[in-house]
Parts: structure tokens; C-alpha cells; sequence
């Protein structure tokens, strides 16, 4: 993970926390800074072993480029399901034939006959679940 500073602009900040800070207190704040940046690769390592030990060993079978967000266009998914080939229709009309075809086949089923309420005859009201 690159964030744009080279090594000519980490120099300059360098010399400008010398400047600032002084010769006597530089050491100071360098051992703090390595201390800050020691404990924060330590918590990175920690959350790692953590994730692993919580997720399993299939934590690293994850692709996790393909669960970017940034990859997907709203643009492009849109005009992809607008603009499908005729081919997975094709395939749709022959797996509905398939269908068609095995219920034809198959016993019949009584049919359910649902019961139409009005005001004169409601729908059963459960006083105990309301």
C-alpha cells in the first residue's frame, strides 16, 4: 500500500521535525514514534491471528478481490441485465419444457381451494396473538 510519499519527501520531513523539535529532544520522540508504530504491528498481528483463529482455515480461501466494492459499476450491472444474449432465455424455455414435461408425468395433486372472507364471514382473529 503505496499513500504517494517518496523517499525524498519522507527526507524533508525529517529534516523539518529536527529543525522544529531540536537536537535534545529528537531521541525523545523518535523512541516514542518506533514504540507507536512496534504496539500498532502488533495489534495488526493480534486482529490477523484473531480473524483466523474465529473464521478457520477457509479465511484463506477467500478471494477478497472479488469482494471489492470499488469493482463494481452500477452502470455496467444495469446494462448487462438489460442487454442479456438470448441464450439464457433459451436455456429458461428449455428447463420450463423439462418441467412442463415431468409434471405431466407426475400424479396429479388435489387442488387447494382457498377460502374467500368478507364481511360476513372474517378470517379467524387469534385474540392471543395480537
Amino acid at each position: 500500500m503505496q499513500l504517494g510519499i517518496s523517499f525524498e519527501k519522507i527526507l524533508l520531513i525529517g529534516l523539518i521535525a529536527v529543525l522544529i523539535v531540536g537536537p535534545d529532544k529528537l531521541p525523545k520522540y523518535a523512541e516514542s514514534f518506533a514504540k507507536l508504530v512496534r504496539r500498532a504491528g502488533e495489534m495488526l498481528r493480534d486482529t490477523k491471528s484473531r480473524v483466523r483463529e474465529e473464521m478457520g482455515p477457509e479465511i484463506d480461501d477467500v478471494d477478497w478481490r472479488k469482494l471489492d466494492p470499488r469493482q463494481y459499476d452500477p452502470r455496467r450491472i444495469i446494462r448487462d441485465a438489460l442487454f442479456e444474449d438470448a441464450a439464457p432465455a433459451a436455456a429458461a424455455t428449455a428447463a420450463a419444457r423439462t418441467a412442463a414435461s415431468a409434471a405431466e408425468q407426475a400424479p396429479a395433486r388435489p387442488r387447494i381451494v382457498r377460502e374467500e372472507f368478507s364481511r360476513s364471514s372474517p378470517p379467524p382473529f387469534d385474540v392471543e396473538a395480537t
